[in-house]
């Protein structure tokens, strides 16, 4: 089953002759870009959107990847941050980043003459609340991976068989993930989230969210590594507290992805 997936993967990436991938460098699209290179050689792009939003680590580990994979790689800067429909952070600010970064990398694909765009989007994102996607559909972007019925275990499974360092890295979804919504997104606030969520991976906490509502820093972790955390209580706090969060929390439901969504019924912007 898994192996028929693969091979109509393959077999869609044939069918598309030259594309240009969107990549982040986390588990999927760097799965799709490692196939995609082995299918297309050098008819493969990469192009990585940067912005306020993404941490210096991601891109790092993004360009390392890619040039192991020995495939053509753009780092691109994308301006999402520039713009009000963004920054006021209702639940369709992915919508508006979706578009304004694949219109980039659709005109970057027509100066380069590729046809295709494509994404990394799996079959597991239409379970949850991603308007990103409606934009990726109006654009016309392809989701090889969706299209093949991929889920993000499926993509962890065949990541591992073809030894991609990105099989077992957890998600991270952009910082601005992390700024409840209706309050607006700035620089200074997703600095001091990098940095908090720096700082706990470096005591050995991950998977790691630090929200930011309203100048609290609230920690997500695991709850196996709760009593790890209150040991180390006080320097959690100092170090926090110098970043420039009022107060620090732990959410005792532990660390899950989307729970930013889980606020979505009390948005009264929605």
């Amino acid at each position: 089953m898994l192996e028929d997936k693969y091979r109509k993967l393959e077999e869609l990436l044939k069918e598309c002759g030259r594309v240009l991938v969107a990549y982040s460098g986390g588990t999927d699209s760097a799965f799709l870009l490692a196939v995609a290179a082995r299918v297309l050689a050098d008819r493969v792009l990469a192009v990585t959107a940067v912005s306020a939003t993404s941490t210096a680590a991601e891109v790092r580990e993004a360009k390392e990847l890619a040039r192991q994979l020995g495939v053509r790689h753009l780092v691109v800067h994308s301006g999402e941050m520039q713009h009000r429909e963004f920054i006021e952070n209702s639940p369709l600010k992915c919508y508006y980043c979706k578009q304004l970064r694949f219109s980039h990398l659709q005109e970057i694909a027509r100066q380069n003459k590729i046809p295709w765009v494509l994404d990394g989007s799996n079959l597991d994102d239409l379970q949850d609340y991603r308007p990103g996607l409606q934009a990726v559909k109006e654009l016309g972007v392809r989701s090889p991976l969706r299209e093949v019925g991929l889920t993000k275990a499926d993509i962890r499974a065949l990541s591992r068989q073809l030894e991609l360092p990105t099989w077992n890295k957890p998600s991270a979804p952009c910082l601005a993930s992390r700024i409840p919504y209706g309050e607006e997104i700035t620089e200074e606030k997703l600095r001091r989230v990098e940095e908090a969520e720096q700082f706990l991976k470096s005591l050995g906490f991950s998977p790691v969210r630090v929200r930011h509502p309203r100048g609290e820093a609230r920690v997500e972790i695991a709850r196996e590594q709760f009593l790890q955390l209150t040991g180390l209580a006080e320097t959690v706090t100092r170090q926090l507290k110098e970043l420039g969060f009022a107060r620090i929390t732990l959410d005792l439901c532990g660390f899950r992805s989307g729970s930013l969504n889980e606020e979505l019924s009390n948005y009264k912007g929605s």
